[in-house]
Parts: structure tokens; C-alpha cells; sequence
């Protein structure tokens, strides 16, 4: 059954000195496909002024704008309104063959820059090798039994710590202290499955509630994966499951690095601190646009 939601993603940006302008690239409006449904999108902005929209080198739907005059702070609030589909039922993998026929079936450029290694993930980190090692994780017979295996090992493994590391830590930093956030989780699993020669991308978007109405915390990331027959499949390690109608998704890309929810400059001497909030209503009333 679909899951409508209404989403309200809140940045502010404050410095300790007056900027003469700013610069921003949003990724934050869920993509519409044919399991997700954007009913309505929108974007403000204090100081106000034009904002441009713009499609990514990975498809993705992205907002831009410039605020050229003086401010101290500078305040975003995207609203989306969207619904959701279950996904299709990963079907069942036929065994030992299935590495074989992953293998045959990677041709497209799209598949193969999803096997390489990018900022975020390293397929070969010497920290993730003496995790894997240390771990016992290793392939098993057959494709998604591998990777559903490896969603729990993650899981497991560290303990998700808000604070710890930045939505842009390095791989190194979960794994050598146990400790993170969705983001870390995401970027350890990509880096294994593209060891593996699976093609991985990152998922960055939004987590529905879960058995309430209301979802109050930051964005949230995962994997998705390429198996043949069944495409991009969702992949959560934060919480150990297959994705869901809970699983808004934004953008995608290699990792973190190429679809962070804000990225900007300012103009001006002055240090800079972000707050970020997000609430994920469960839309009983049928999706009404923001």
C-alpha cells in the first residue's frame, strides 16, 4: 500500500559576521518516477529572491540561487508533498550462477562508474579491509543472499552515534571508532559491494514514520543496488532492511559527495554554523500539496 507524505526540511545558516553574499545547490526535492508521486514542491528562502532549477549529471533535480546582498543569516525551507509505492519484490537469485550473470549483465558506463571508487567509498581502504577480514564478511553463494548478509553484518557492527562524524567523514572514521550515522553506514556498504563487483550507488532522501504519524530528525541515506532483472534495488543498513514506502528518495550518486541536501559559498570574512531540521508527516488526508 502507498505512504503519502508531507515534508518540511528546514536550514539555517548563521555567521559571526556580516557576508556580502551567498551562493547555494540544493538537492532536495524527491524525485518523481513511477513510485513516487510529487504532488507539489517549493522553496523559500530569507533573504527572498529567484531560485533556478537544474538537472544533474545523475538525473537528479536540483535548485540553485545566489543572494548577492549583505546578511548575517540566511534561512531555506523546502516543502514537499509526495506519495509513495512499495517496491517490487526482489525476486529470489538463482544460486551459485547468479555472480556469473551479475558479471555478464554490467555493459552500461552507468553501471561501471558505480563500481569505481569515488571520495566516500573505498573499495580499497586498508580500515575496511582489516573490517572485512576481522568480521568474517565475505561472499556468499549467491548474490542478494551476499548482500542482505553484509546489511546485517553493517548493522551490527557500529553503533549509530549522531555527532560522531560529519555527514562527510571518511570511511576511516566509522570503522576504526564503531561509530556513526546513515551516512557512514551507506558509504561502508558501497565500498564492500563495489569490492565485490556490485554495483552500488547512494541514496540520499528522507525515512517515513514508523508506526506514528510524525517523524522528527534529519535527512536520512542508504544504498540501492543493480541486480539483473530487478534494477536498482533499495538497500537501508541503518536499520537493517530492505527499503520501502518509508524511503523518500532525493537524489543519487557515487556517495555523499556528489548529492550533499545543501551545498554553498559565502562572500566575506566570517565563521559559518548550520542548523538543519526535518519533519516527515504521514499524509492521512491524501497528499495535499505544501
Amino acid at each position: 500500500m502507498s505512504a503519502r507524505y508531507r515534508i518540511r526540511h528546514e536550514l539555517e545558516f548563521r555567521y559571526d559576521a556580516p557576508v556580502r553574499g551567498s551562493v547555494m545547490t540544493l538537492f532536495l526535492s524527491p524525485v518523481r518516477d513511477r513510485r513516487q508521486q510529487l504532488r507539489g514542491f517549493s522553496i523559500e528562502t530569507d533573504p527572498g529572491g529567484a531560485i533556478f532549477e537544474f538537472r544533474g549529471p545523475f538525473g537528479n533535480r536540483g535548485h540553485f540561487f545566489d543572494r548577492p546582498s549583505g546578511h548575517r543569516a540566511l534561512r531555506i525551507v523546502a516543502r514537499s508533498s509526495v506519495e509513495v509505492s512499495p517496491p517490487e519484490k526482489i525476486p529470489g537469485a538463482p544460486g551459485p550462477g547468479s555472480w556469473e550473470t551479475l558479471a555478464s549483465a554490467i555493459q552500461a558506463p552507468r553501471l561501471w562508474l558505480m563500481l569505481q571508487p569515488s571520495r566516500f567509498a573505498q573499495p580499497s581502504s586498508a580500515a575496511l579491509g582489516r573490517f572485512v577480514s576481522a568480521r568474517g564478511i565475505e561472499k556468499r553463494d549467491d548474490v542478494l543472499e551476499s548482500i542482505r548478509a553484509l546489511l546485517s553484518h553493517i548493522n551490527e557492527a557500529f553503533e549509530f552515534a549522531p555527532g560522531i562524524t560529519a555527514a562527510d567523514s571518511p570511511i576511516e572514521h566509522i570503522l576504526e571508532t564503531g561509530r556513526g550515522v546513515c551516512q557512514d553506514y551507506a558509504h561502508v556498504m558501497i565500498s564492500v559491494l563495489r569490492r565485490w563487483g556490485v554495483p552500488t550507488r547512494y541514496v540520499s532522501g528522507y525515512l517515513g514514520p514508523d508506526g506514528s504519524l510524525t517523524s522528527t530528525n534529519e535527512s536520512h541515506a542508504w544504498v540501492e543496488c543493480w541486480l539483473p532483472g530487478s534494477g536498482w534495488c533499495g538497500f537501508d543498513p541503518a536499520n537493517n532492511c530492505d527499503c520501502d514506502e518509508r524511503h523518500v528518495r532525493a537524489a543519487v550518486g557515487r556517495d555523499y559527495a556528489d548529492v550533499p541536501p545543501v551545498r554553498g559559498v559565502f562572500r566575506g570574512s566570517a565563521n559559518s554554523t548550520l542548523a538543519a531540521c526535518v519533519e516527515v508527516v504521514r499524509d492521512e488526508r491524501g497528499g495535499i500539496d505544501p
